[in-house]
């Protein structure tokens, strides 16, 4: 068999397995698991698109998913606007949000893009918090929202995981689309360009705070929409869960230990350390809260000094391996050589 052909059938068979899991599993719990896995992938691929492909560190991405969150639940609950329209106004209002904080913060290098959007994300959190209503609506300062069960489609509320595995999965489909398509056309090869060496690319005629900010607001706008979907799904949110600087700072660890400026390192950042999440809550938060962070901190400086473009690359070297060995290509390379 060729490589090429085990390869094809070895994804084939993954993409299968991935959309046919839930007929065979039932248990609400590991599809949650699941579905709240492919939500945080989602998030990081979508952090992806500013921080891996053009060179900076956001860490104030938690702001976005509020927004979003936010704008669809109260246009649902005060006006009655389906959750699904709200969540792609969400999105453009998130976007909105993103161009006006990106135009003067991408012009700064370093730490002090982190700092300024670290700033900005803190902001907000703190500006919700004290916050009972905007204008006529109420957000409830921190005490969140509760949104009414109104189960059906056009309300974004089903009774079953399933839809919501799907949906998010969709979405995860969708940001990976995205993020590959970028990668093959002008704005991708520019924003590599910029993040690597941005007075080259200057210098070359290529308008790299242009190319920047185009980045951050789709990136922003996909953010927004995972927002609405996480309140759509818990039915309850407040600003320290969807709004806090863990929330950026975890985003932001997923990527760069999966493998920053990659199309799979996102996903497989978020295969490997949300499990090491979810332990560290269920069994430490009572005593430990916030452990998964410090042990996101350990794993990051170990990946930076042996691994330091990701998790991605060793794993895409053992994939390789095992192609080559399975349809008999290193031995051919090795006769070759």
């Amino acid at each position: 068999m060729k490589r090429e052909t085990l390869d094809k059938i070895l994804k084939i068979v993954l993409v299968a397995g991935v959309f046919t899991l839930p007929l065979w599993m039932n248990s609400p719990t590991y599809l949650q698991i699941l579905i709240l896995l492919f939500w945080y992938a989602y998030l990081t691929t979508s952090w992806n698109l500013v921080g891996g492909w053009a060179g900076v560190l956001p860490l104030g991405h938690s702001a976005y998913i509020g927004i979003g969150a936010y704008t669809s639940t109260v246009l649902a609950m005060h006006y009655g606007l389906s959750p699904w329209i709200g969540m792609f106004v969400g999105g453009i209002l998130a976007s909105i949000v993103g161009i006006i904080i990106g135009v003067p913060t991408l012009k700064l290098r370093g730490a002090y893009f982190a700092l300024s959007t670290m700033a900005f994300g803190e902001g907000v959190r703190v500006l919700v918090e004290n916050t009972n209503k905007l204008g006529p609506f109420a957000i409830n300062g921190p005490r969140g929202i509760c949104i009414p069960l109104q189960n059906g489609f056009w309300n974004f509320q089903f009774i079953s995981k399933v839809p919501y595995y799907y949906i998010i999965l969709i979405m995860l489909c969708v940001a990976l689309f995205v993020t590959w398509y970028m990668s093959r056309v002008r704005i991708g090869y520019y924003l590599n360009a910029g993040g690597e060496e941005p007075e080259a690319a200057e210098a070359l005629g290529v308008n790299v705070a242009k190319y920047k900010v185009i980045a951050m607001a789709i990136s922003c706008f996909m953010t927004g929409l995972a927002g609405t979907f996480y309140a759509q799904m818990a039915l309850y949110f407040y600003p320290k869960a969807i709004l806090g600087l863990d929330l950026s700072f975890e985003i932001a660890f997923i990527a760069l230990i999966g493998g920053r400026g990659t199309l799979a390192g996102p996903v497989l950042g978020a295969l490997v350390l949300r499990p090491v999440t979810d332990f560290s809550r269920i069994y430490f938060s009572s005593i430990l809260p916030g452990l998964h962070l410090v042990i996101y901190g350990l794993v990051l400086i170990l990946v930076m000094i042996y691994q330091p473009r990701g998790i991605q690359e060793p794993l895409s070297k053992a994939y390789d391996w095992f192609l080559d060995n399975m349809t008999g290509t290193a031995r051919a390379k090795g006769v070759k050589s």
